[in-house]
């Protein structure tokens, strides 16, 4: 018997409507999100909006006051830096690990890139982005690895989002960059060892480094 696809409950679908909101920047960080407006404006109650909210905190999408009001959250140059090392930590050893499956077949990450060549919106182009990089994640066959990734994905996705849409401004050359860059990663997977594949991802997420916000004011960050 085919199992039939699961029905998004009012909570989920009020959860997926925010967090594209907000990853698409129709919601920009501080904005508030009161409920009772949120619930007028996506046509449902307050109780889902209600429960949506702490989903998306418990996602780093949503941040609340010491009164309990509801913002979009605004990540902080510590956030952005700690999110960057997270990323130095986890990629690389995924990607020494992922290396021998895609080798062998690197037809999910070649469908990924040939989508973003076709992408035709800066935010379908950060929405492919981050697949990629999760698709190396789950083929590194490593659950707990895949699980640390997953607890940040939304966070990342947020940091991504600003980033792309910064460098855009700037350069107009986000797709033709991430279609690069993401065609030699296949190339590199393909020929090299996993020990170079894991310094080769490493150099790539290196790659944020220069539009990382300045940290002088962090205590404790040099």
């Amino acid at each position: 018997m085919i199992a039939r696809p699961k029905r998004l409950t009012r909570t989920d679908a009020t959860v997926d409507r925010l967090r594209a909101d907000i990853l698409e920047a129709t919601l920009v960080p501080g904005d508030a999100l009161a409920e009772a407006a949120v619930a007028k404006r996506l046509g449902v109650s307050r109780v889902p909006v209600r429960e949506a909210l702490f989903t998306l905190e418990r996602e780093g999408l949503v941040e609340f006051s010491a009164t309990g009001r509801a913002f979009v959250k605004e990540l902080t140059a510590r956030d952005v830096h700690e999110l960057y090392a997270m990323r130095q930590t986890i990629e690389p050893l995924a990607a020494r690990l992922a290396t021998p499956a895609i080798k062998r077949d690197a037809t999910v990450l070649e469908a990924n890139v040939a989508a973003t060549c076709r992408a035709t919106s800066l935010r379908e182009v950060t929405r492919l982005d981050m697949e990629f990089h999760e698709l190396i994640l789950i083929a590194s066959g490593n659950a707990r690895l895949l699980k640390a990734w997953c607890a940040l994905r939304w966070e990342l996705g947020l940091w991504l989002g600003q980033f792309h849409r910064l460098r855009e401004s700037r350069t107009r050359d986000v797709r033709e960059e991430t279609v690069r860059s993401h065609t030699e990663l296949i190339g590199m997977f393909r020929s090299r060892s996993p020990a170079a594949c894991e310094e080769e991802l490493r150099r790539h997420v290196a790659g944020w480094k220069d539009w990382l916000p300045a940290i002088d004011d962090i205590p404790g960050e040099e």
